[in-house]
């Protein structure tokens, strides 16, 4: 397909029979400190308080869905804390650094490779038990837990569990560095729509992941969150105490699948039914775009070509962009241009209740300006890329707060201020 996107993230759960050397080395001698943006967000020291369950960490976001084509966080691991890249990712469970291990193979990232320091995690653990299958976990190097996750857009890691570090500044004034499990990835393939970063963030409901193992530790609750700024960056964030949930519209997690799905729902088009209703919706921060299966998307498209009747727009056929590209009379500036001319969709999900929850997405919300001035749909066929279900990507979850509560087994979103890094819920809501 045209343009640049970002596919669903799957782990592929393989045990690894790799003896792994230079693990037990000493540490890089950087010194490499935290951003400035650490000691301005929050004050206060570091404390000793044993139990600081209500609280949350909050980390900006920076890029954006276009031109960027993907949004990023930094993380501080280690000891001492050193800056990372990584891409936030719903769609998977597992954190991994590119990692000097030596490495085999890495891609061109943001900062120096990760350099583990006789942390490996054991193939005993029970978090490396959560990342394979039964019949596929076999222990013939005890010593250490190999993974290997890969990717719909062909891009792979390779490595072996480790346990570092990982700077916190909860929103409560305490500064923390719990010790979390996450890959050091010694061997990576890029995929089609691969990015300069120093690894992935896993944010998925699995053991495995960071929300997860932080809960564990009793630091905060296995709440998940983020916003997505239209205009650039965001945050995101760990955590229940940044939002009221009386203002939050709510619906349930699926039990059925491994991804943050509400399930099925109706397709809505300028608040009249498309007449598609049992669309299995997955939420996926690390998709930049929207998908939709083949008979709902050229439904959709149809819908918006004939909305575009007599209006001054024609289909820019020079502009590989996107799949659909549309010029008017002089090149477009920015969505509030061409707003007027398309009209907003929505997914409705069943609640067991009379009504349905409703996620709206405005026509910035499916919507880009290309580097030509033109406006493009940013909500392409799923089933071409073979995804087999219907994906809400970060286009269409900017300027909202989105929720994933993994313990009271709900999603949750909100319009939201997703341009200043919040301190409360007051900030936000």
């Amino acid at each position: 397909m045209r343009g640049r996107q970002r596919e669903m993230k799957v782990v592929v759960t393989l045990v690894l029979v790799v003896v792994f050397l230079g693990l037990c080395g000493s540490s890089s001698a950087s010194d490499a400190q935290p951003q400035k943006w650490w000691q301005s967000i929050f004050s206060g020291s570091t404390s000793s308080a044993v139990n600081p369950v209500g609280s949350s960490v909050v980390f900006p976001l920076y890029g954006n869905v276009y031109p960027k084509g993907f949004y990023y966080v930094q993380m501080n691991i280690g000891q001492p804390p050193k800056p990372y890249f990584l891409d936030p990712d719903t769609g998977s469970d597992l954190t991994w650094l590119q990692c000097d291990a030596p490495c085999v193979h890495c891609t061109t990232g943001s900062h120096p490779l990760y350099r583990p320091n006789n942390n490996l995690v054991s193939c005993k653990d029970p978090l490396c038990a959560a990342l394979h299958s039964s019949d596929e976990y076999d222990c013939d190097h005890p010593q250490q837990c190999d993974y290997e996750v890969e990717y719909a857009d062909g891009g792979s890691s390779i490595g072996v569990l480790v346990q570092d570090g990982f700077l916190l500044n909860l929103t409560n004034g305490e500064r923390r560095s719990p010790r979390l499990a996450f890959g050091c990835g010694y061997d990576q393939v890029p995929g089609s729509s691969n990015h300069p970063l120093d690894g992935v963030l896993g944010l998925g409901k699995g053991k495995s992941s960071i929300a997860s193992q932080l809960s564990r530790q009793r630091l905060m609750r296995n709440v998940v969150g983020h916003c997505l700024s239209a205009q650039g960056g965001g945050f995101l964030f760990f955590g229940d105490d940044l939002y009221d949930s009386s203002r939050i519209v709510w619906t349930t997690m699926s039990r059925d699948y491994s991804y943050y799905s509400p399930g099925f729902a109706e397709l809505l088009f300028g608040g009249k039914s498309t007449g598609y209703k049992k669309l299995l919706v997955v939420f996926d921060s690390g998709s930049s775009y929207s998908y939709l299966n083949s008979q709902a998307y050229q439904a959709l498209v149809s819908l918006v070509t004939k909305e575009l009747s007599g209006k001054p727009l024609r289909e820019a056929q020079d502009d590989w962009t996107l799949q659909f590209c549309w010029k008017g009379k002089k090149p477009f500036k920015k969505i509030g241009d061409v707003r007027k001319y398309f009209k907003p969709l929505a997914l409705g999900f069943e609640n067991g209740l009379k009504s349905k929850s409703l996620y709206e997405i405005p026509p910035e919300g499916y919507l880009i300006i290309s580097s030509k001035g033109n406006v493009c749909l940013g909500i392409l066929n799923g089933t071409e890329v073979g995804i087999d279900f219907n994906m809400i990507g970060d286009i269409s979850m900017q300027d909202k707060m989105v929720i994933y509560d993994n313990e009271k087994e709900v999603i949750g979103w909100t319009p939201a201020n997703c341009d200043r890094i919040p301190k409360s819920k007051m900030d936000i809501m």
